[in-house]
């Protein structure tokens, strides 16, 4: 009754651990780099307009409502 029950060792990239593992991690790096080639590669023009003058509605929002609860006089 003396049986060996070990298993015999499987390589690294037979174990689905391992797999689980080293994967997870080695997708995130392509994503990064595959969003950096994109950010990179594919940058908007900034758009060059003079600047435009704050029309009197366009008081900021304190300003506005301090306005607004203020009576007349």
């Amino acid at each position: 009754m003396n049986q060996d029950l070990t298993l015999p060792a499987l390589p690294w990239w037979r174990a689905p651990a391992a797999w689980l593992v080293v994967g997870g991690p080695a997708i995130v790096v392509v994503a990064s780099v595959a969003t950096l080639a994109i950010a990179v590669r594919g940058g908007d023009v900034p758009l060059r307009t003079a600047p435009e003058v704050a029309a009197p509605s366009m008081t900021p929002a304190t300003q506005a409502r301090n306005h607004a609860a203020a009576p007349r006089r």
